[in-house]
């Protein structure tokens, strides 16, 4: 039998329950369990000490954990619903417009949706990896100012969870200034199973990013980029881009939709070169 301490101390948690809340108590639980169980099962003090220790250990990892606030489950969900949105829009293959169509096979299709206006969507193979690819748009995407010369800079302002994180990007000035400066403050959310990536966004509501001189603030979303390795190519990556910006200002649609699509069209030539030149030097 356990001595008189021991059960003293496996009462005593018990007690201490009723004064915990969430992950405290479910924590708190599971040691209280196992004590009680090592009391009727008569363990000797080392075994207990050793039960104890783990369930501890355990306890203080769970401590370290933080819920979301209910603005970060706001922020989360608004990700999902970008993402299922994209998908629901790339999913409906009817209506699709040609907007463009390049030597190297680059498209760019377009579509009027009731509730969101106009979209488009560019649809590419680069000779790349996916693993590349996807390094360079999620882990680096901080460098796109960098090789992007229609992005003057991308910074994350809160990174929450593995999948969700606000930005906020300033898009350069179009030649001759047609459309000026940009920017947008999104959520993005990005998703990874198997094969195929999803990282899909829209705008939002950030205090600590208000308005920026010099800056009209436009919307997007819900927008998307698909990434999945080409069937048959491995080392190549089918990538689908969804692309729906609001530019405000005064500015005829003539004008922005000739200006999205060839956005779309030029991402995809400096991805390019951006990754060729990645390649190069780590070879």
């Amino acid at each position: 039998m356990l001595p008189a301490t021991f059960k003293l101390c496996a009462a005593i948690s018990y007690r201490h329950l009723r004064n915990m809340t969430g992950l405290r108590r479910q924590a708190a639980v599971a040691i209280s369990q196992e004590l009680s169980k090592l009391a009727c099962r008569g363990s000797g003090p080392s075994t207990w000490i050793n039960q104890v220790r783990r369930r501890s250990s355990l306890l203080s990892s769970r401590l370290e954990e933080k819920p979301f606030s209910e603005m970060e489950m706001s922020y989360i969900k608004q990700g999902e619903e970008a993402l299922q949105k994209s998908l629901s829009i790339l999913g409906d293959q009817d209506g699709w417009k040609t907007e463009t169509v390049v030597d190297n096979g680059d498209k760019v299709l377009s579509k009027v949706l009731p509730d969101v206006g106009k979209v488009f969507r560019l649809e590419v193979v680069v000779d790349q990896p996916l693993d590349a690819v996807y390094s360079e748009l999620v882990d680096n995407m901080e460098q796109m100012g960098d090789w992007n010369p229609n992005v003057k800079e991308v910074k994350i302002l809160q990174k929450i969870g593995k999948d969700t994180m606000i930005t906020h990007e300033k898009a350069a000035a179009t030649p001759g200034n047609i459309v000026g400066p940009r920017d947008f403050v999104s959520v993005r959310c990005s998703k990874r199973r198997g094969s195929t990536c999803v990282l899909a966004g829209m705008s939002t509501k950030y205090g600590a990013m208000p308005e920026q001189e010099g800056f009209i603030r436009a919307e997007n979303g819900p927008t998307c980029m698909i990434l999945r390795p080409l069937s048959g190519s491995p080392s190549q990556t089918k990538l689908i881009w969804l692309l729906s910006i609001d530019l405000k200002g005064w500015l005829p649609k003539t004008i922005i939709n000739q200006v999205l699509s060839q956005t779309q069209v030029d991402f995809a030539n400096h991805l390019r070169e951006r990754l060729a030149r990645t390649v190069a030097v780590n070879c």
